[in-house]
């Protein structure tokens, strides 16, 4: 007869897993707190791992900039359309600088327009001028022959990016047109093959490329780049003076934060309170399983932080109740997974098994929540804007967080642990009546 013999089902994990993962959430915490410059091989440049403390806070937490901007060397007044395109350019401006917290306003009778943003997270002296130079430069772009003539403007090319040539490898400066612009640039460049075409902003040059051969189409690139940096730096004042006109800020003053200046400190201390209670609710009544899930929603916590400071998203009210909201998902989808675990329990299965079962019959409600709550955010994030965004993205990054942590994490650490003998009392894990004579398959 062939031997046979008991093996355990359920959860697997490693005896050490949980310290892996404890030890991945304490990093994340200390880089949460502290931020870091990380060596980037081959290069001189730091990699800089912003912290919470580097968080860009919006107009109604930190106050910001209020400035008015209105058309430079321009006779008359401009079209609506003209103002409504100038508009666009800047609030394009500050998508790509993340700056989500914003009011962009148009007045067409005047010509002009009225924009308000937040400080920078670095910001020290609070100068209202210096702060615009953010926004980049407010100038002209204009594409001329060796004669002078304007062979293209700002508003002729859709975008421009930093790229790399997969022929050689190199740096260039890639170039996409408006359907209008790549018609005068085919006619342009098929008269100016092997003359130069300088890109001014103003009157000052940006860069004088040579046009090798007729371009055809609505792309074009620009090589002879020094190093990415130089691409880079080309491609962001390219798409700097994509506006109809230049502009030029008649006044700029400085925005007190509505919520008052201690409001942040006030939200930290009652979140860290919270926060405490939460966990010690989840000691005392799931045991174990709730040591575990106050270290799943540390590391919840520490990836939304984390998840905003680095790229600097804008933090607004909003996303901070976009926070808020998915850790009580993350608190929620513990107390699912430990009520499913003790039940189990009570039934009379072995602990790997109630686990197993446990994580198993949970997981579609926690799953089902967090997916009708993710296209959600994903919606705000398409269609909204300005603080909108800032509670989409928050929201977003809270409930992936929420299942790599609050499922996938505790899964790990619950499995992890219940592989030591003197951790396999059915009672750590919220079965009442102590050690029960129960096989542990």
């Amino acid at each position: 007869m062939a031997k046979r013999s008991f093996a355990r089902t359920g959860v697997k994990a490693k005896p050490v897993t949980v310290f892996v993962v404890i030890g991945i959430i304490l990093i994340g915490l200390v880089l949460s707190v502290t931020g870091a410059k990380i060596p980037i091989p081959g290069q001189q440049e730091l990699l800089h791992v912003y912290g919470a403390k580097d968080i860009r806070f919006g107009i109604d937490i930190r106050g910001g900039v209020e400035a008015v901007f209105e058309a430079r060397d321009y006779e008359g007044t401009p079209s609506s359309e003209d103002i409504a395109s100038a508009r666009s350019v800047i609030a394009l401006r500050m998508d790509n600088l993340q700056i989500l917290d914003r009011e962009i306003t148009v007045d067409k009778n005047s010509g002009r327009i009225l924009v308000r943003f937040p400080w920078r997270s670095d910001e020290a002296d609070f100068n209202p001028e210096a702060a615009l130079k953010e926004l980049g430069e407010m100038a002209r772009l204009t594409f001329k022959d060796p004669d002078g003539n304007i062979i293209l403007e700002g508003n002729d090319v859709a975008r421009s990016y930093a790229g790399v040539n997969p022929e050689t490898n190199q740096p260039v400066v890639e170039l996409e047109l408006s359907a209008e612009g790549a018609e005068k640039f085919t006619e342009a460049t098929g008269k100016l093959v092997g003359e130069i075409i300088s890109i001014y902003m103003d009157d000052t040059v940006l860069s004088e490329p040579r046009v090798k051969t007729q371009i055809t189409g609505n792309r074009a690139f620009i090589d002879g780049m020094a190093d990415v940096q130089e691409a880079v730096d080309l491609a962001e004042k390219i798409n700097a003076g994509a506006l109809p006109f230049a502009l030029q800020a008649i006044s700029s003053s400085s925005i007190s934060p509505t919520m008052g200046q201690d409001a942040l400190a006030v939200m930290l201390q009652a979140g860290l309170i919270a926060f405490l209670l939460i966990c010690v609710f989840m000691l005392v009544y799931y045991r174990l399983p709730g040591l575990v899930a106050c270290f799943s929603l540390t590391g919840q916590v520490v990836g939304i932080l984390l998840a905003i400071s680095i790229p600097q998203q804008t933090l607004t009210l909003q996303g901070i109740a976009g926070i808020i909201l998915s850790i009580g998902m993350g608190v929620d989808a513990n107390v699912i997974i430990s009520e499913r675990i003790k039940e189990e329990l009570k039934t009379g299965c072995s602990l790997q098994t109630a686990l197993s079962n446990g994580f198993t019959r949970a997981f579609s409600s926690v799953l089902d929540g967090n997916v009708t709550v993710a296209i959600a955010a994903i919606a705000l994030m398409i269609f909204g804007s300005g603080s909108m965004l800032s509670f989409g993205y928050s929201l977003l990054a809270g409930v992936i967080l929420n299942g790599l942590t609050g499922v996938t994490a505790s899964r790990l650490m619950i499995g992890s642990l219940s592989q030591y003998k003197k951790l396999e009392n059915p009672w750590l894990y919220g079965r009442k009546g102590g050690q029960q004579n129960v096989p542990v398959l």
